[in-house]
This record gives C-alpha cells, sequence and structure tokens, in this order.
C-alpha cells in the first residue's frame, strides 16, 4: 500500500527573496509606463494640432467665399486662421497659408469658382529639450487643404 507524507513545515529555499517583488513591478512599470505616456502625449498634441489646421482651413474657405470682395476676404480667411489656431494654443505666426482660387486671372470670387486653402505648421514634440539645436528637427509637419464653392448667387443684391 502506498503511503502519502504530507509536509506540513514551509519549503525553505538557498536563497531569500522577500521584497523583490515590489522593486521588480517598480523597474518594469518604469520602463513600460514612461515611453507609453510620452507616447500617448506625443500623440495628442499631433491629434490637437491636426485638428487645428483642419478646422481652420475649413473655416477660412467658407469665410473667403462669404465676403464682399478679395481684399475683405484674405482678411476674414486669415483671421479666421489665426482664430482657429489660437483655440488649440498654436501661433499663427508659425503657420504657412495659401489661398488658391481655379481660375486667378477672372477673381477668386467669381460665381461657381472654387477657393482652396491651404495651412501647414509644425507641431514640435513634447518634453523635447532645445539642447544641440534640436528644436527644428523634433517637429512634424501637419497640412491641412479646403475648399469650398463660391455660391452661385455671390453678388446678386
Amino acid at each position: 500500500m502506498l503511503r502519502w507524507k504530507v509536509w506540513t513545515e514551509p519549503c525553505r529555499r538557498a536563497g531569500s527573496e522577500s521584497g523583490s517583488a515590489s522593486l521588480e513591478f517598480i523597474t518594469a512599470g518604469m520602463i513600460l509606463l514612461v515611453p507609453l505616456v510620452y507616447l500617448v502625449v506625443t500623440l495628442s498634441a499631433l491629434q490637437s494640432g491636426a485638428l487645428a489646421i483642419e478646422g481652420a482651413a475649413r473655416h477660412a474657405a467658407r469665410v473667403f467665399v462669404q465676403a464682399p470682395d478679395e481684399t475683405e476676404a484674405r482678411a476674414r480667411a486669415l483671421r479666421a486662421i489665426e482664430f482657429g489656431l489660437a483655440d488649440y494654443g498654436l501661433d499663427a505666426d508659425d503657420s504657412t497659408i495659401t489661398i488658391e482660387c481655379d481660375n486667378p486671372v477672372a477673381g477668386c470670387l467669381k460665381r461657381q469658382g472654387i477657393v482652396r486653402v491651404t495651412v501647414r505648421i509644425s507641431i514640435a514634440l513634447p518634453l523635447v529639450p532645445d539642447v544641440l539645436s534640436l528644436h527644428d528637427t523634433a517637429r512634424i509637419p501637419l497640412e491641412a487643404r479646403a475648399s469650398h464653392t463660391v455660391s452661385r448667387f455671390w453678388g446678386a443684391q
């Protein structure tokens, strides 16, 4: 007949590892969590910039086609871009703005004309120090385009 012997005393190991689980958790947590948090912060900055320039370009195109004349249209479009970028904490001086028409000879504000607004900006990566002139290389360029058609009733008063 087979007999089982039950051990009631705890197993003794050659070396004690008491207290090392918390140290391993902190070390592994730092190695894994710090890059993950930086990735989330960076992606949120890029998404914020993308939303800012897309909204600014779209609003500038809408404002442009509703203006009474071209000089007023350009001033309103630039102001719309400035406000759109300022809502997201971006400076309009850092952006490049292009306003194009499908037929610039006849003028941008002709009936059924198409106006295209392009906004370009570079978003700085967060938490990158300005050491060794990394300010220019640690930026991500973003571009947004919007087009809008001038109403067929434009100018009819």
